[in-house]
């Protein structure tokens, strides 16, 4: 599909993982920017502030050494945000930001809302491929495995945005999940490498559940999936984008998670 990328050893992976990274890329097709309410100087404030930065360098190779396989969103979340539900049932429609958002972070307009025409255009074109992706990744996973552990990469601002519930607290790592689908057994494990890193943990908060393919969502208990969200002030300059001094500590972080996850879904 355009806009992503797979990535998988050579050879094709060798334990049923499979890491989402949905929110990393920040490319913004010159047909859809021309859709956007934002002067150039706005645009890049807002990419600032809602792209998980460099989460495709954080993810993707320890994913691949690990054994498993990364889906790298290349495409802004601005685009489509693939991890929302497609419909009305989403909870960030509320604020004009489901799977196509409306509303800036700071809840100004970014697009025009009852565009039915491009909004079809822009699911067809992106949003519905990604998924397409996510259900084959997992597919394979079961078909090989039987099952399929979803690590599900993000990282989050350490300031709360305007729409967001600034009295939830902000860890170093935020691990989601819900009932259905949470590796519960895994959970212990992540906490204790983060512990090992100096890294604090938080469940469910600020964020909370995981990513699972609509097809697989609460219907299929072998896939399970956790999020894994960082906060952005442990390894980035915030008002930037740009890696800070704890890049490196993040990655090897990452990398053990990556590692604990696999040695978990292989057993």
């Amino acid at each position: 599909m355009d806009d992503a990328d797979v990535l998988e050893p050579e050879g094709g992976p060798s334990v049923p993982l499979v890491v989402h990274v949905p929110h990393g890329g920040t490319r913004i097709p010159p047909a859809v920017r021309r859709g956007l309410n934002l002067d150039d100087e706005a645009l890049e404030a807002e990419l600032v502030a809602l792209t998980d930065w460099h989460t495709p360098r954080l993810f993707g190779p320890p994913a691949v050494a690990a054994g498993g396989v990364a889906l790298v969103n290349r495409a802004s979340r601005l685009v489509v945000d693939p991890e929302r539900l497609p419909d009305a049932q989403e909870p960030m429609t509320a604020v004009g930001m489901g799977a196509i958002y409306t509303r800036t972070s700071a809840g100004h307009p970014l697009r025009a809302e009852r565009d039915a025409a491009e909004r079809v255009r822009l699911l067809d074109g992106w949003f519905l491929p990604w998924l397409q992706a996510m259900e084959d990744l997992v597919g394979r996973a079961l078909d090989r495995h039987g099952r399929c552990l979803i690590l599900d990469a993000h990282s989050y601002p350490s300031a709360p945005l305007p729409y967001e519930d600034a009295t939830r607290a902000r860890p170093g790592l935020c691990l989601g999940h819900e009932p259905y689908h949470a590796p519960a057994d895994l959970l212990p494990e992540l906490e204790r490498v983060a512990a090992l890193h100096g890294v604090d943990v938080a469940h469910n908060t600020p964020f909370a559940g995981s990513y699972v393919p609509l097809s697989r969502y609460r219907t299929d208990p072998r896939v399970t999936s956790v999020m894994v969200e960082l906060n952005r002030a442990g390894h980035l300059d915030e008002a930037t984008g740009e890696p800070g001094p704890g890049f490196p500590a993040a990655r090897a972080l990452v990398a053990d998670l990556a590692a604990a996850a696999a040695a978990w879904v292989a057993a």
